[in-house]
């Protein structure tokens, strides 16, 4: 029997071989307009991003993947190293180039690049060990933004009434395998 797809999904995006689809695995984000040419981004938590064109402090949709790249990475390399001990400095960067070739426009040469230290002593010293270990496995498998970069899942753009988000349920724990330490 296929997976089961939440309602909100359009039946035009098939599900993917794998683990089960649910209520847990399901994630989505809102966008309303807010003024010409602006957008603001809003999660079922209530948070929220403005999105713009580039000619305003607003984040533009490229400015926010490459936020999602670092973030979802810094998510991860948090919740491993920095259990053993806390960033004594952190700076983290996404780049990459935007171009249009015959593929459309897209972007390429996509690096997370993590500026971090850890204070002297035995934490740090066991944040600084698993460092390399954790950053790979970050690309290999832990960050789901990456990951979905680069194994290239399709997007279906599709036109049709939305139902309402499912209700947030901060107390609901996820399926086994479907997120790793973070949301990210």
């Amino acid at each position: 029997m296929p997976p089961e797809m939440p309602p909100e999904m359009p039946p035009e995006v098939p599900a993917t071989s794998g683990p089960e689809l649910s209520d847990q695995t399901y994630r989505s984000i809102d966008l309303h307009q807010i003024g010409e040419h602006r957008w603001k981004a809003t999660n079922r938590r209530g948070g929220g991003v403005s999105i713009g064109p580039g000619d305003d402090p607003d984040f533009t949709p490229v400015e926010l993947l490459l936020a999602a790249l670092v973030g979802c990475g810094a998510a991860d390399l948090d919740y491993i190293a920095g259990k053993r001990a806390p960033f004594e400095t952190f700076l983290a960067r996404a780049e990459g180039h935007k171009i249009r070739d015959e593929q459309g426009t897209h972007m390429v040469q996509l690096k997370v690049t993590f500026d971090v230290t850890f204070p002297e002593g035995e934490g740090g010293d066991a944040a600084r060990e698993v460092l390399p270990r954790t950053l790979q496995q970050i690309q290999d498998r832990l960050c789901t933004v990456g990951r979905t970069v680069s194994l290239g899942e399709p997007v279906a753009y599709v036109e049709g009434a939305l139902a309402p988000a499912p209700t947030f349920d901060p107390g609901a724990s996820p399926v086994d395998g479907q997120s790793g330490p973070s949301d990210g």
